[in-house]
């Protein structure tokens, strides 16, 4: 049994199955509705159901309140139907223009960047390719059917190279526990992709600000490295937010991006030095760094990615306290399985 599910205001239509969710129906219909974690915690797919009903499997209330429940809107990875819909969603162009595939890569390289922290490289078979937007994100298929999503931290205009991830130690964790252990190079992995809807919006000249805390720097890295490509002349702020001055991985990196990119300025801010770290730079939290120096962002473009509590802080009080259009706010919240633990 299958439904029309309508999107406003563009008019476009689909089909839903019963039982699956709406962005699951519209991904394979290719239809950009955007979205971000798929598992109910992001709130990046929120979206209005203007005429039926949906039913939501378990998700985070953080990505959708009560009252929000109450008044219409609902979380299309999440939500199912068993009538037809009409909905209202902010479409994202480009963000089903490449195909999701499944694809076997080769680790090529596992470099530990930092105590907590390694770097991927996955080299894809001969004469095969990954065609994906800077920002975009693969999931790991595990033996056990389970998955883990990770970003893509170069951009697609470095074909040549092999793919880049960025992994933080999880204690615990399904596959970073595999990573950090047992995994070696030349090991085989299985990855579908590309997915998410967190990449540059290139019809815009708006200055950018770039916030990431963590291996959100990832996607970030990969944004950056398109906007050389593009040889961008848009103002780009880099603010980039760690506990302590090593998780502040590439730092060196972003150093000489701002030494040599035009318009290019590049903020590190740690939240809680040690003494033994004799860091100089600044401290706190990295999306009040940002408030600080940008009081006015209504003229600005913001891509935050990172911990769902900065990601979330950050669309609050930038909306709120600087001005910043809810739509010029595009994020991609990491969040982990213990996040998805929580209420």
């Amino acid at each position: 049994m299958t439904f029309q599910i309508t999107v406003q205001p563009s008019g476009h239509h689909f089909e839903c199955e019963l039982g699956e969710t709406l962005l699951a129906a519209a991904i394979r219909a290719g239809i950009g509705l955007p979205y971000g974690c798929k598992n109910g915690a992001c709130g990046s797919c929120k979206g209005k159901v203007v005429a039926g009903a949906v039913s939501h499997k378990a998700y985070q209330q953080r990505a959708l309140s009560d009252q929000e429940a109450a008044d219409g809107f609902a979380l299309f990875c999440c939500a199912t139907t068993e009538a037809d819909l009409v909905v209202e969603a902010r479409e994202v162009a480009g963000s089903s223009e490449y195909p999701v595939r499944k694809m076997p890569a080769r680790v090529a390289k596992l470099d530990k960047v930092a105590p907590d922290v390694i770097v991927m490289s996955l080299q894809l078979p001969a004469n095969e390719a990954l065609a994906y937007r800077a920002g975009q994100y693969i999931e790991f298929m595990l033996k056990d059917g389970k998955r883990r999503a990770y970003s893509l931290a170069n951009a697609p205009s470095t074909l040549d190279a092999p793919l880049q991830i960025h992994i933080r130690y999880m204690a615990g964790g399904l596959f970073t526990e595999q990573v950090f252990t047992t995994m070696k190079e030349r090991d085989i992995v299985r990855f579908e992709g590309p997915h998410g809807s967190f990449f540059l919006r290139e019809d815009s000249d708006k200055p950018i600000v770039l916030l990431a805390s963590g291996t959100g720097f990832a996607p970030v890295k990969a944004l950056v490295e398109h906007l050389l490509h593009l040889k961008s002349t848009r103002p780009v702020s880099l603010y980039w937010g760690g506990r302590r001055p090593h998780d502040l991985y590439m730092h060196e990196l972003c150093e000489q991006w701002a030494a040599i990119v035009p318009n290019f300025r590049y903020v590190p801010v740690v939240s809680d030095a040690l003494p033994e770290d004799h860091w100089t730079g600044r401290t706190g939290f990295v999306h009040a760094a940002v408030m600080a120096d940008l009081p006015d962002l209504s003229g600005h473009q913001v891509y935050a990615c990172g911990a769902p509590i900065m990601v979330d802080s950050a669309q609050r009080d930038f909306g709120a306290r600087c001005a910043l259009p809810a739509d010029e706010f595009y994020a991609d919240a990491f969040t982990s399985e213990a996040d998805l633990a929580q209420p």
